[in-house]
């Protein structure tokens, strides 16, 4: 295993040098517009794997990703001779070219960031017209101090009320039985 130090500085020297080459070196119309955008190298320094966007010959020109794809597969070759002259590492590590999505994706968020402001926007406008159904503040603040409106919470009354229901007196009994039938006042004990 390799010191990951040294991989980073490897995979950064590989990635140079591609571009390098890609850029000024190899003359395939099919490599025109390719840019490396990053490397990786596997922990034995034997795999290199780069990352590579494509650009289209305009702005508005859909990239050929198929193309870019077909000639990097031609350059191959020919790009890990330059590595292995570039670097002088005992093993000169195959290469893979792997399409960057990053900028893909960010294109995709930024699509949808847009769509989540609109809608936004939109709901905001609504709701600047609105009035509330009810009453303006339909929850109760603590300075309200109606004690005879209905639903307010009566600990006391409450519980009598419910006693008074079941036809109780509304006073705690202690012997009165529990769950399992014996009093809370039996003093009875268990015997072995």
């Amino acid at each position: 295993m390799a010191d990951p130090a040294r991989a980073r500085r490897l995979a950064k020297r590989i990635s140079e040098i591609v571009a390098t080459a890609i850029e000024y070196e190899i003359k395939d119309p099919g490599l025109t517009g390719i840019t490396i955008i990053d490397a990786k190298l596997t922990g034995d320094l034997h795999d290199a794997t780069l990352f590579y966007t494509v650009l289209g010959a305009t702005l508005d020109d859909e990239p050929d990703y198929a193309g870019a794809a077909a000639a990097l597969e031609r350059a191959k070759g020919v790009l890990r001779s330059k590595v292995g002259a570039g670097t002088g590492v005992r093993f000169t590590p195959t290469l893979t070219f792997t399409r960057d999505t990053v900028s893909d994706s960010v294109q995709r968020m930024e699509e949808l960031l847009a769509r989540a402001r609109a809608a936004d926007a939109d709901v905001a406008r609504v709701r600047a017209g609105a009035t509330p159904a009810g009453d303006a503040d339909p929850y109760r603040t603590s300075g309200d101090d109606d004690d005879d409106e209905v639903g307010e919470f009566d600990p006391v009354g409450d519980d009598a009320g419910r006693e008074a229901a079941r036809g109780g007196t509304g006073q705690f009994d202690p012997g009165a039985p529990t769950a399992n039938g014996e009093g809370a006042d039996d003093d009875d004990q268990l015997e072995d």
